[in-house]
């Protein structure tokens, strides 16, 4: 039992630690009206495991403050990110649905987030549109691509006690 526990927190941290370096080296590029977060490919984790979930929480809560964001973003900008990982993960037996979560989690969150927290006065529904291609690259695409390239080593990097 305390081995399970020891495994449960060392994947988390893992995960967390995966994301935030990833925030932080295409920061230029996960920021803003236009967001490509690289880091939001590792949303697809918790079908493998569910320490993915405070993983990406703590992961993306630790990458926007490490960036300097502001406040509403650092608090509702990782709730988006949990509920993602949590949609994830209670659709983990449907692998084609499990990148749609976190990418309607942002798509609804982070537009309002960027409007009144960052003061953009672009259209809430064009943000949540360059949002939304933003996420389904990430989320979408390159969270598919790594769910098949780790799908075939799952039992090795995602092993139970």
């Amino acid at each position: 039992m305390k081995n399970k526990k020891v495994l449960f927190i060392t994947q988390a941290a893992m995960i967390a630690a995966v994301y935030v370096v990833l925030t932080l080296v295409f920061a230029p590029f996960g920021f803003g009206q236009v967001q490509f977060r690289i880091s939001e490919a590792l949303t697809i984790l918790p079908m493998f495991t569910p320490a993915a979930i405070p993983g990406l929480f703590v992961g993306c809560l630790l990458g926007n403050i490490l960036a300097g964001s502001i406040l509403p973003d650092i608090l509702f900008g990782s709730l988006a990110t949990l509920i993602g990982a949590v949609g994830s993960y209670l659709l983990r037996k449907h692998r084609y649905l499990v990148p749609l979560p976190p990418i309607f989690a942002n798509i609804l969150i982070v537009p309002f987030i960027l409007r009144y927290g960052y003061q953009f006065l672009l259209p809430i529904p064009f943000m949540m549109l360059t949002v939304g291609i933003g996420e389904v690259a990430c989320c979408g695409i390159l969270g598919l691509i790594l769910m098949f390239a780790l799908n075939k080593y799952k039992h090795q990097i995602f092993k139970t006690v």
